[in-house]
């Protein structure tokens, strides 16, 4: 646990570091200063509210026993399973087979799953989907993703504004303008890279963790084989809106290729499913 809380602090760190470097791009100093004020205050937001946030952008309802009473119980019955407080289960309407966890810890966690992944899953392959989900909820991975999702828009907007209305030196001149449109494409892609940075890490360990908690890594394998092939042809608009948002969920809900293949927040799938089977072997 401690060393996730180090992976948080040096993530927030990072990105306060690149609002001061966009603040300085438009206003020199002060703008420096006021963007490490502003990088700090969302900081301290983001720590509190991303979670709602990102449900707000996805609008994930919210469910319970009585509205979804299988879904719900078989949440609850991996919860007990690893020893986690009852998350608030949520389901998003949307065709695309995909499912995240987020909450700033396990007494305030978060989990949701599409419509889609519950039509084409089996129980049993929804349940090692869901138990991945609670892995990350157990090593505190929420924090990070949605924190990093949430800032990672903002340095977006930012460098945006950079761009658009320019920046001063330190005599208040009108800056390089195309330092600023330097400025508006590498400060997106350096938060990117940031959450690429401990994003894959994560979901080989919350694979891992999720076939302990559910005792069947085998399930999540056969999900994340039917979930790769099923997305590739539904796109998520929630996603394509919010694309720093797309490392929280179990598989990249993008439908971008190209050079953004070459930053991929996901390991890829059939690595995943090598190892949940080495997984499987070593459990029987």
């Amino acid at each position: 646990m401690g060393f996730n809380w180090l992976k948080t602090t040096v993530l927030m760190a990072a990105i306060v570091a690149l609002f001061a470097m966009i603040g300085g791009m438009i206003g020199g100093k002060s703008g420096m200063l006021l963007a490490l004020l502003f990088g700090g205050a969302m900081n301290v937001f983001a720590y509190w509210n991303s979670d709602k946030m990102v449900l707000r952008m996805y609008n994930a309802q919210e469910v319970d026993a009585q509205s979804a009473p299988e879904f719900y119980g078989l949440v609850a019955e991996l919860a007990q399973r690893a020893g986690l407080p009852m998350p608030r289960v949520y389901v998003i309407h949307e065709d695309q087979p995909n499912a995240f966890a987020t909450g700033r810890n396990p007494e305030n966690a978060a989990v949701a799953a599409t419509t889609g992944i519950m039509r084409m899953l089996s129980h049993r392959e929804l349940r090692g989907v869901m138990a991945h989900e609670l892995a990350h909820v157990q090593h505190r991975d929420t924090l990070i993703s949605t924190i990093s999702a949430t800032m990672a828009g903002a340095i977006s907007a930012l460098a945006n504004f950079a761009m658009f209305f320019g920046g001063r030196d330190e005599q208040g001149r009108p800056a390089n303008p195309l330092a600023s449109i330097a400025v508006a494409i590498l400060a997106p892609l350096a938060a990117s890279l940031i959450q690429m940075a401990i994003s894959r890490a994560r979901e080989f360990e919350a694979d891992r963790g999720g076939a302990e908690i559910s005792g069947d890594p085998l399930a999540l394998a056969d999900a994340l084989q039917k979930i790769e092939y099923y997305a590739q042809g539904r796109p998520m608009q929630a996603a394509e809106a919010h694309p720093e948002t797309a490392q929280m969920m179990i598989i990249n809900p993008l439908s971008g290729e190209g050079i953004s293949g070459l930053f991929r927040t996901h390991p890829h799938t059939e690595e995943r499913i090598a190892r949940l089977n080495e997984i499987a072997r070593g459990m029987r």
